[in-house]
């Protein structure tokens, strides 16, 4: 009996060993596949903010100056009807831990904005796209002025993202994308970019 409880606790310990070692093996894949999901809503929440600030430039003649022109709605010039174009939850980034999800708004004229427009060309065989919803959105002058000197820029393949979050503040003025503030590698492409800071949500380029 004695050497029967000797080999149940040996036989408990190889047990636990293993289960502690598949434990151990897995969850790495079960933390990228929890990235990979929080990166799909973001996805999907920055997309929501794309289509809302074309639904406000269609509506208002103009771009948002913030997110809670998207969220608190608006009333069109000559109209009675409030819209409200963007839901309360898609004004936040599930990937952004600080600032309350707080997404980084984008402007025209924005080093992040250049580097996803050479992200696409090289995505799509290097053709210099264009805007794919309203041409009219930018005028010509306007497109040329945004991909000056993309020819110059060069991205670092090998640069390691830095981590972290962006916690600059927001500059009040009109904006045509938003950003994730986590400046992490991604498990997902968009677009063939493989960092959550640089997925560039705008109706211009989707």
């Amino acid at each position: 009996r004695r050497g029967d409880g000797g080999y149940a606790l040996v036989a408990l310990l190889a047990v636990m060993a293993i289960i502690a070692i598949l434990v151990t093996s897995a969850a790495p894949r079960m933390q990228q596949q929890a990235q990979r999901e929080l990166e799909k809503e973001s996805i999907a929440r920055g997309e929501e903010v794309a289509e809302a600030i074309y639904i406000y430039w269609a509506g208002m003649g103009r771009l948002p100056t913030s997110m809670d022109d998207l969220v608190n709605g608006f009333t069109p010039p000559g109209g009675i009807k409030t819209i409200y174009p963007l839901r309360k939850s898609a004004a936040r980034d599930p990937l952004t831990t600080t600032r309350d999800g707080e997404w980084k708004l984008v402007r025209q004229n924005d080093r992040v904005f250049a580097d996803f427009i050479l992200a696409l060309t090289e995505y799509s065989g290097g053709m210099l796209p264009t805007p794919k919803i309203y041409p009219r959105f930018m005028g010509t002058q306007q497109q040329q002025q945004a991909v000056t000197g993309l020819v110059d820029l060069k991205k670092d393949e090998d640069e390691e993202p830095p981590g972290g979050e962006d916690n600059e503040s927001n500059v009040s003025g009109p904006f045509i994308g938003v950003v994730s503030r986590s400046r992490r590698k991604s498990v997902l492409h968009y677009y063939g970019v493989e960092r959550h800071d640089r997925w560039v949500f705008t109706p211009l380029y989707r």
